[in-house]
């Protein structure tokens, strides 16, 4: 074989490892690309049926809040981003919206979720007067740390802020096994969800990357809703 026809046959071979690398790249990319879009979405939303839940339960998307009474970034979310996702989706009937409790930080976030399903037991529409009291009482981030989210201090709450509870059912439903069960229940979504950090939020079945980023929350709604 001369060189001519030697360097063209090298050349060939050249041109096809090429083009078999641009190829894989392409794949790869593909691949990679519909790993991401698929990143933080579950086979199926949240069950809300037995959650607080605000707007039109037939709404076609969900919004749901992993939440805990103790947490300070879910006291924050709630000040800055659900006043604007109320009004943009939920009062428009677009988007309900359902809160379920995390445990993070023991037997504090566990007395608060306690207190809010005993209170919802009774009436329903109380629950959000005392969930966003809750918050409220928060202390200031220094003393954050202090035990004060006690059986005294949401028998407090509930007190001032939702009058027409009964307090002595209230503290006997807080220990009754009912209202165990629904705060393990929404454990057990803890953790179908692997639930990392607070505030979590799904939108139906996707779960926000950044849930302080509204523009992202705003986006994933409105493609639920074309869809």
């Amino acid at each position: 074989m001369n060189n001519k026809k030697k360097s063209s046959r090298n050349l060939v071979i050249f041109t096809i490892i090429i083009v078999g690398l641009m190829v894989a790249l392409v794949l790869i990319n593909q691949s990679s690309q519909k790993s991401k879009s698929s990143e933080g979405a579950f086979d199926n939303p949240p069950v809300t049926e037995n959650q607080p839940t605000l707007g039109d339960q037939n709404a076609k998307v969900s919004i749901v809040e992993f939440g805990d009474y103790k947490c300070p970034s879910c006291k924050a979310w709630g000040e800055n981003i659900m006043p604007q996702l109320s009004k943009d989706f939920i009062e428009t009937g677009q988007a309900s919206f359902s809160y379920i409790n995390v445990l993070f930080h023991g037997e504090e976030s566990k007395t608060g979720a306690l207190a809010a399903e005993a209170i919802m037991l009774q009436d329903p529409d109380a629950f959000w007067t005392f969930h966003h009291e809750v918050f409220n009482a928060q202390p200031a981030t220094e003393e954050h740390d202090n035990a004060w989210l006690t059986p005294d201090k949401a028998l407090e709450l509930a007190k001032e802020y939702t009058p027409n509870i009964d307090l002595a059912k209230l503290k006997e439903d807080m220990g009754s096994k009912q209202i165990e069960d629904q705060v393990s229940l929404d454990e057990e979504l803890v953790r179908e969800y692997n639930i990392q950090q607070t505030p979590t939020i799904m939108i139906n079945n996707v779960m926000v990357s950044n849930p302080f980023d509204y523009e992202e929350i705003s986006s994933l709604i409105n493609a639920q809703l074309k869809e």
